[in-house]
């Protein structure tokens, strides 16, 4: 019998229906509780607080609710409907279109906390050097952080109330923490973990608004001007800056001296307006530094070729991005070629 219903909050903000069950012998093993996998599962079996259920192990591992014994109805099951606030924190749930995953939206809840700060001091985002899982758990345990602001509050005697903590250490760990309150605007947008925002998506960002105060302010027109961004990855921005929680979290991070600044793209750069794309393995750049090129040089750099595309620098081993520049006349250029309009001024 399913006893309750209760919402658990995942890692990354997916909220689950579980299903916590009179205990009952499954396969050799005493089952309590059994996912419902999401909402609109749970809605079409229809299962109910009260409900008599069948069970089965998935796998012999995860057990889960197969289907409702409705015969065995009294009459006062209860349905549990879609929350409206997280169980965890209370920040506002979102259903986006076209998922069937629910989430909680906000920084500071802690089922997310853990794996958010772990994100946050990734390289790539704020790259905060030696804040790794284990002092991030630590720090979580001690109660010394609740969301990602709280980093840069830290001093010293917290980080020496950790197990095996040195005073070298501790000050290694405080100096990367400072370290980190300068980086550029793009990493700190991609630090964030907005939905649907990677590190190339924060760049654009980064690039169109100069600030995050700007970003924060961005209307959805202004945000769908930006060459690849698309209706999901413009709701998932809004959203993220309309839950007041996550827009105290940025407060509080800029009121500890964070300061990310945007790189300055050349004005009038010989590749002002001209879009590049890379494909295929470059043997004399990075992909990361060709792209760095194009965009110090006021170009662009996309992921794929389209119509606005100018040129695509086909490296070794090059596939489908080939082949439809070649369909569509696409200017292709070896990565030597490549080079020599770097070395020599051309645009």
């Amino acid at each position: 019998m399913v006893e309750d219903i209760v919402p658990q909050v995942g890692r990354t903000g997916v909220i689950t229906p579980t299903a916590h069950l009179r205990p009952v012998e499954v396969s050799g093993v005493t089952v309590s509780r059994a996912t419902l996998h999401n909402w609109d599962e749970m809605q079409r079996k229809d299962i109910r607080i009260g409900d008599t259920v069948v069970v089965e192990r998935a796998g012999d591992v995860i057990p889960a609710v197969v289907k409702v014994l409705a015969d065995k109805r009294t009459g006062s099951e209860k349905a549990l409907p879609i929350p409206d606030i997280c169980p965890e924190c209370g920040s506002e749930i979102v259903k986006i279109a076209d998922e069937v995953a629910v989430r909680c939206m906000g920084l500071s809840c802690p089922a997310q906390i853990r794996e958010s700060i772990i994100h946050f001091a990734s390289r790539g985002a704020m790259d905060i050097d030696g804040l790794g899982d284990r002092y991030i758990g630590e720090l979580l345990r001690l109660g010394l952080v609740k969301n990602v602001a709280d980093l840069y509050y830290l001093t010293k005697d917290d980080f020496m109330r950790f197990e095996r903590m040195g005073d070298k250490l501790a000050e290694n760990l405080l100096n990367a923490i400072a370290a980190s309150r300068e980086r550029e605007l793009a990493g700190f947008i991609f630090a964030l973990g907005i939905r649907h925002v990677g590190e190339h998506t924060a760049k654009l960002l980064a690039n169109a608004f100069g600030t995050i105060q700007n970003l924060e302010a961005a209307s959805e027109a202004e945000l769908l001007s930006i060459r690849e961004i698309g209706p999901q990855v413009c709701q998932s921005i809004l959203t993220f800056f309309h839950n007041g929680e996550n827009l105290r979290v940025i407060e509080r991070l800029l009121a500890a001296g964070v300061k990310p600044t945007a790189e300055q793209k050349k004005v009038g750069g010989r590749f002002t307006a001209k879009t590049f794309v890379f494909t295929g393995a470059l043997t004399r750049f990075t992909r990361d530094e060709a792209k760095r090129l194009v965009e110090n040089e006021g170009g662009h750099a996309a992921g794929s070729v389209s119509k606005k595309t100018d040129f695509v620098v086909a490296g070794v081993e090059a596939g489908s991005k080939l082949e439809k520049a070649m369909a569509m006349g696409v200017r292709v250029l070896s990565e030597e070629e490549f080079q020599e309009m770097l070395e020599s001024g051309q645009g």
